[in-house]
């Protein structure tokens, strides 16, 4: 790595110029994006506090941050990791390395349930499934005040992670975290006993697509939430086996896929019993939600 202390003055307009041109070179996926968040991380300073103070020298002891988190980023380490943090739906989510890093492409997920929500009158029960960071039951309660959320997850280090943005944006009254696989968390009498929406963004990467991830995803981000078995398709068999049980009469079922799993996906809802089965595609044009009723 190029050596960026010294008794050079690094301004924040020349450091973003030497990231951006070293993320470049080392296939970092943005790299102004990246470069200037991990300088503003290292500032403790917001994004737009970096173009009003481009002439602001940067003293040693930040370098020295800046040194060794740039190093891990050029070695593909995610950002979002490097700094704790991503944007998801207009908030501040909170990441750590036992949860998924929420996607762009998840926010269409949302869009669905908060539209569906805001149609009908009254307190709605929303079930969410493989919460991870808890962004998706996090997003549907701070944007739609009448949803009470019950979200569960497997990982308990995950659920932490879910838990802090639960508090950090104030929703505690109204989402509550399960640990547990699926359903099984949810008990009748303590829980909703149905609900009128279930979301579910679950682990829907093949074997054979696991080996060929990005290394920043693979060798980073946790298998559990990403690999969905041999055909990508395990979880969605077990919600489908289930759904019936936890679905209001008219409640929906929201599932984001991956690439090339609507059609299939549509056979296990419709097995499943549920109807009126719509897929949804996302800003590239991709086939993202699939949604189903009872």
């Amino acid at each position: 790595m190029v050596y960026i202390g010294g008794m050079e003055v690094w301004t924040i307009q020349k450091l973003l110029g030497w990231m951006v041109e070293y993320f470049g070179a080392k296939a970092v996926d943005s790299p102004r994006f990246s470069a200037e968040l991990l300088l503003a991380h290292a500032l403790k300073w917001k994004r737009i506090e970096l173009y009003t103070h481009f002439d602001a020298a940067v003293g040693a002891q930040r370098l020295a941050e800046l040194r060794g988190l740039v190093k891990r980023a050029g070695e593909h380490e995610p950002i979002a990791y490097l700094v704790g943090a991503t944007e998801f739906y207009s908030m501040t989510i909170r990441v750590g390395r036992e949860c998924l890093i929420p996607r762009p492409e998840t926010e269409m997920l949302v869009e669905r349930a908060i539209d569906l929500l805001r149609k009908q009158a009254g307190e709605q029960q929303v079930l969410d499934l493989c919460t991870g960071s808890g962004c998706i039951a996090a997003a549907i309660a701070k944007n739609h005040p009448a949803a009470m959320v019950v979200a569960t997850d497997l990982c308990e280090k995950a659920l932490a992670i879910a838990a802090e943005n639960v508090r950090t944006h104030g929703l505690e009254a109204r989402v509550r975290l399960l640990c547990g696989d699926l359903f099984e968390p949810v008990i009748a009498g303590l829980d909703a006993a149905k609900f009128d929406l279930i979301a579910c963004n679950p682990p829907y990467v093949s074997a054979g697509e696991y080996e060929k991830l990005d290394r920043n995803v693979r060798d980073y981000e946790p298998k559990k939430a990403l690999d969905g078995g041999a055909d990508g398709l395990d979880v969605y068999r077990r919600i489908a086996a289930r759904v019936g049980e936890f679905l209001k009469d008219d409640g929906a079922l929201l599932l984001e896929i991956g690439c090339g799993q609507a059609d299939t996906v549509r056979g296990l809802l419709e097995a499943a019993g549920l109807k009126n089965i719509q897929v949804f595609k996302d800003h590239a044009k991709l086939e993202r939600v699939v949604m189903g009723r009872k």
